[in-house]
């Protein structure tokens, strides 16, 4: 993909050349980019170019002769193409959210329009589905990193999840399950630690993972329990 910025520059001198009139040019050349090969470099008279990407120019033919409308027409198509292939990369990567999509978009300087046609294109693909995105995160951060309900629909909707699909996904969410997995994890740092240590270290790494004291407490004894084999805090590790 070109530098956004140097494309709209393309487009501008094809612009300023034909004097911003519904007049014809004609296509003087039809070259692939050098640097890039899935680009057409598109000249027209006057030594002007445009650049486009092959999905849109593959119709175009030497000695063809474009109006300013056609030509605003290819690069909306060419900048919508653009916009596709740099989310389904990014979708490629890590499951997105519509929120994150759009943010990437809005980087891009792309128009409301062109934003909302490329999105409806994703979702038709079945690339961009926020309720499945919502599930993962919230299956993922229980395997790996448990949080608290109201930590996970924080980070949600930082990534643009409505709060309708949030509370959908949530719903039932078993919160002491959550503290006790993440109690588990987290108790292996502090295994050697004094009760009165262990309670103050462990609760605030439960703390910063959204839990509240009293869903915290009853998992430190159940932890403390399990790793020393002691109920009462006197007969634990000094």
């Amino acid at each position: 993909m070109f530098a956004f910025g140097r494309g709209l520059m393309h487009y501008a001198a094809a612009f300023a050349y034909l004097g911003g009139r519904n007049v014809e040019t004609k296509i003087t050349a039809l070259k692939i980019n050098r640097r890039r090969r899935n680009l057409v470099d598109v000249y027209l008279e006057g030594s002007k170019k445009i650049r486009l990407a092959k999905s849109v120019a593959y119709e175009l033919k030497i000695g063809q002769t474009l109006s300013a409308d056609q030509i605003e027409e290819l690069r909306e198509r060419h900048l919508e193409q653009k916009l596709f292939h740099r989310a389904v990369d990014l979708v490629s990567r890590r499951p997105r959210s519509e929120g994150e999509i759009r943010e990437r978009f809005i980087k891009m300087k792309a128009s409301s329009e062109l934003q909302e046609k490329v999105i409806i294109r994703l979702r038709d693909a079945q690339l961009l589905d926020d309720l499945a995105f919502a599930n993962a995160w919230v299956e993922n951060r229980l395997s790996f990193r448990p949080r608290s309900a109201w930590a996970l629909s924080f980070e949600l909707r930082r990534k643009g999840v409505s709060q309708e699909l949030i509370e959908q996904v949530l719903e039932g969410f078993d919160e002491e399950k959550a503290a006790y997995k993440a109690a588990s994890i987290g108790s292996k740092k502090f295994r050697n630690l004094s009760r009165e240590n262990y309670d103050k270290r462990l609760g605030a790494y439960l703390n910063r993972r959204g839990f509240r004291y009293p869903i915290i407490a009853p998992v430190l004894d159940r932890v403390w329990q399990e790793i020393t084999g002691f109920e009462d805090e006197s007969e634990g590790l000094l």
